[in-house]
């Protein structure tokens, strides 16, 4: 038997998903921000500016972290309900 939770309720890493994808967009963003001189012929921006476009590869880590508390929380429900029930 699974156990299938309701919607509206929030699970582990539900919120470390969403903050990981608010950072990715910041450092999309900041990318394009700092990339865009290069096409305009303008002066480029400073070396700390083109550091902020790490956050990118930050909020990938940050999702991917939230994912895998998910599916160790999903694991664990299961493995929980298993040994509840006594049957596979």
């Amino acid at each position: 038997m699974t156990v299938t939770p309701h919607p509206d309720e929030p699970r582990p890493g539900d919120g470390l998903v969403k903050a990981g994808g608010v950072v990715f967009i910041a450092g999309a963003l900041a990318t394009l921000a700092t990339m865009a001189p290069l096409f305009l012929d303008v002066d480029p921006f400073p070396p700390y500016a083109w550091a902020v476009c790490m956050l990118m590869g930050v909020g990938f880590a940050i999702s991917a972290a939230g994912v895998l508390r998910s599916a160790a929380a999903q694991r664990r429900a299961a493995r929980a309900a298993v040994g509840a029930d006594g049957r596979a």
